[in-house]
């Protein structure tokens, strides 16, 4: 069955996005280096699909490797690269397995040829995949994804009393998914970090001090509980204002 044709729980979030930050903080916690802890992430992350599909997300889009991210140090951006590489050959095949359709949005004009080959092969092979939609942001920013859509625009010709946001949104990275309806992040900050500017703006946000390494169906049920709590008016009245009083 297609999952799109499943009745969905209206309190559970459509669309996820989630900041996985707190990998080298967790790494050294336990002397360990940074890319240890991007290899742990990588393994919460697959535990992560998976618990977000069984509870009735759809979409699931998480943040790899921001276009800051190359300021780190050059020891780990290589050691990030490469972990993709195994990432791909490790987990691809169990990821089809469950039905996961992966996407990589982001520039793809910086990375190696060989890991380009890598994600149109992870996309090529999940395709036809229907479970959950995984978006993984890699070589991503929020400026860049409004300035690459207002380009796309331009080069297809749109006349610029037509470029409203419904046609600009047909442009943007995740063209194909509806706004996330939940956001993320782990690791204690509080900020999005240029992360999904345009298609966050009328997310419900969840901040938590649980490093990504650690973030497991406890905290993943917490989050949508939070959620659920919400009264999402996107800018409207709110609902206790909608009923009479004192009638």
């Amino acid at each position: 069955m297609n999952f799109s044709d499943t009745p969905r729980d209206p309190t559970v979030p459509r669309h996820v996005a989630v900041v996985m930050d707190g990998n080298g903080r967790w790494a050294r916690k336990r002397y360990m280096p940074r890319v240890y802890g991007h290899k742990q992430g990588v393994d919460a992350l697959v535990r992560a699909v998976n618990a977000f599909a069984d509870r009735g997300v759809d979409y699931l889009t998480v943040f790899a490797f921001s276009s800051e991210n190359w300021k780190r140090p050059s020891e780990e951006v290589s050691g990030l690269m490469g972990l993709v590489l195994v990432a791909v050959s490790k987990y691809l095949t169990k990821l089809a397995g469950d039905g996961v359709r992966v996407r990589i949005v982001g520039d793809r004009s910086k990375v190696s040829n060989k890991l380009r080959e890598a994600w149109e092969y992870a996309e090529r092979s999940t395709a036809h995949n229907t479970r959950i939609n995984l978006s993984v942001a890699f070589n991503y920013g929020g400026r860049w994804d409004m300035v690459q859509a207002c380009r796309h625009a331009m080069l297809d010709g749109v006349h610029p009393e037509a470029l409203d946001e419904a046609a600009l949104s047909r442009y943007m990275a995740l063209s194909f998914a509806p706004d996330p309806d939940l956001f993320i992040r782990t690791g204690g900050e509080m900020r999005i970090s240029n992360f999904l500017l345009w298609q966050s703006a009328y997310s419900e946000f969840v901040f938590t001090e649980r490093l990504w390494p650690d973030f497991d169906e406890t905290d993943i049920d917490a989050a949508i509980q939070a959620y659920r709590q919400r009264d999402r008016r996107y800018g409207g009245i709110p609902t206790e204002e909608l009923v009479p009083q004192g009638i």
